[in-house]
């Protein structure tokens, strides 16, 4: 069965949404306001702290998926230039770095204008994508930052996704 067919028509707001995903999937969720939840979701490489924020002024249902990341000032150059490749990869988000808050973000904006209603599917799918591109590219800023690696080598890895089991 869909995601969507669990809603059946009712019109929800997009955070009751996403609080129901994260009891489903056994998150830890806390519901900051009416129009802000905050997750952790285990990945295989950290654990991603996710956001998700409803904006009624603009009609846009914001995600920010962030973790912990402290690299040497000195590689700080390096660092925005793997950025700048991995988001040539990335199709409906962005990598940022916040520097202040020792932060790598992954984050994406959901415009729902004129009084669309976000499906449980496209939430569901948002919050994939955010933390199937962070475990993607782990490793890339990884071996930029701490492995003396160019950013065309750490790249390959990325590049190089896993068909299969082993």
């Amino acid at each position: 069965m869909a995601l969507s067919e669990q809603f059946l028509e009712e019109d929800l707001h997009p955070i009751d949404i996403v609080e129901h995903l994260a009891e489903g999937r056994d998150w830890n969720f806390d519901r900051i306001a009416d129009d802000q939840i905050a997750m952790a979701v285990e990945g295989q490489w950290k654990t991603y702290s996710i956001t998700l924020a409803w904006s009624a002024f603009d009609e846009t249902l914001r995600m920010v998926c962030s973790y912990e990341a402290e690299p040497p000032r000195s590689k700080l150059p390096q660092l925005y230039e793997a950025l700048n490749a991995v988001n040539d990869e990335c199709w409906g988000g962005a990598f940022t770095y916040w520097e202040q808050q020792k932060l790598m973000i992954y984050r994406y904006g959901l415009v729902l204008s004129g009084g669309q209603m976000a499906s449980p599917d496209q939430i569901d799918t948002m919050i994939r994508t955010a933390i199937e591109n962070a475990e993607r590219f782990y490793p890339a800023f990884q071996l930029v930052v701490w492995g003396e690696r160019t950013v065309k080598d750490a790249m390959q890895v990325a590049i190089a996704e896993a068909y299969g089991r082993a």
